[in-house]
Order: structure tokens, then C-alpha cells, then sequence
């Protein structure tokens, strides 16, 4: 019986040093992830302002980016 309550414990402190390992690792690996997607949100914001002045300023230029870039040709 006691031994039995000593392995119960045992095991729990076990599993919660594993638990602080891994949550501890994913807690870097999220926080890299969510720096990369705010920096990746930041350069598709800046280009989608750039391309915006692009197409009221030159709409030909912006009409021939859209074409090099989808491969698509555009009617307008």
C-alpha cells in the first residue's frame, strides 16, 4: 500500500517535470511562430499600401505587376 501511494507520487512529479519540459520548448517555439507571423503581417500590409498607391498613381504598372505575378491576364 505504501509503495504503491510512493509510485503514484513519484510518477505525478515525474509527469509534471515533463509537462514543464514540454511546454517549456513549445512555449519558445510558439512565441518564435507569433514573431514571424506579425513580421510576415507587417510586409504584406506594406505591400498591399505600395500596390494600392501604385494602382490610383499608375494603374498600367500595377496591371502589368498583377499579370508577371499570377500569370494571369487581366481584361481591364
Amino acid at each position: 500500500m505504501l509503495r504503491t501511494l510512493f509510485s503514484i507520487g513519484v510518477m505525478a512529479i515525474l509527469g509534471l517535470i515533463v509537462l514543464k519540459f514540454a511546454f517549456g520548448i513549445l512555449g519558445g517555439a510558439l512565441a518564435i511562430f507569433l514573431m514571424l507571423a506579425w513580421v510576415a503581417l507587417k510586409i504584406v500590409l506594406i505591400g498591399a499600401v505600395a500596390y494600392l498607391a501604385l494602382r490610383v498613381v499608375a494603374p498600367g504598372t500595377a496591371r502589368r505587376l498583377r499579370e508577371r505575378f499570377t500569370g494571369t491576364v487581366s481584361t481591364y
